[in-house]
């Protein structure tokens, strides 16, 4: 009297069935893969983002270094800015207390659609860079060297590779960037770094000293196109400033 009942409990699904659960399944499957694809995409902008950020902070901590780091040797404008590349004579950075290996000459300019490596990879976008000559203990070396940073703001090549003082010429890609521009502090107020305005020492004299602004302003247009983009505004104020002096 059993066997009918255990029969129809052994009935299996019916096809609609199958294909109702097969349906269920594959849309699970589907927002599962739609979920972790955006984990993915949230997770490569977020590197992507801390990358440029780190590579902004680099940037600027060594811009602030540069100038930081500027010294007076009287034979070339310790801070020069032509409108296209600032030029500085600046310490070495492995220099400590007594031992000093030489002064180097360090330049920044926006260089456009040129190859340059950004230590990762080759690139042409319009970079902010950077370029610095090896260790310099004589006038002629700072001469030549004062030069071939002129050259290389300019976008000579001849300013990269191996120093006819000995040495390496060397430079390095920094951030993507529109444009850029610097406002020296002098007085009482930002002006243009060519402009001669609060320069003049007592008798309008112009000297070396008073030439050395109070702080430098910089402001970077950052390139579209990556998650760090849009003005961004530096300020830079001279260590030794002190209350009084020009």
């Amino acid at each position: 009297m059993d066997h009918p009942r255990s029969a129809a409990a052994c009935r299996g699904f019916t096809l609609v069935e199958v294909l109702v659960a097969i349906t269920i399944m594959s849309m699970l499957a589907l927002l599962s893969w739609r979920a972790l694809e955006g984990m993915t995409r949230t997770q490569t902008f977020t590197q992507q983002r801390a990358d440029e950020l780190l590579r902004l902070q680099a940037a600027l901590g060594q811009w602030s270094a540069d100038l930081d780091a500027v010294v007076e040797t009287g034979e070339v404008t310790a801070l020069d800015f032509n409108g296209q590349v600032l030029r500085l004579t600046r310490r070495d950075s492995t220099e400590i207390g007594l031992h000093s290996p030489g002064l180097r000459v360090v330049a920044w300019a926006r260089h456009d659609g040129r190859a340059v490596t950004d230590g990762s990879s080759a690139t042409t976008s319009a970079r902010w860079m950077r370029w610095q000559s090896p260790p310099i203990t004589r006038r002629d070396q700072l001469a030549r060297a004062w030069q071939r940073a002129a050259d290389w703001g300019q976008g000579s090549t001849r300013g990269t590779g191996n120093s006819p003082d000995g040495g390496t010429d060397s430079e390095i890609a920094l951030l993507p960037i529109d444009q850029w521009q610097l406002f020296y502090h002098r007085g009482e107020t930002w002006g243009n770094p060519q402009s001669s305005v609060g320069t003049e020492s007592t008798g309008g004299v112009v000297t070396e000293q008073t030439q050395m602004p109070n702080g430098v302003r910089l402001i970077l247009n950052l390139s579209a196109g990556q998650s760090l983009r849009g003005e961004l505004v530096r300020d830079w104020v001279r260590p030794a400033l002190q209350a009084g002096l020009p």
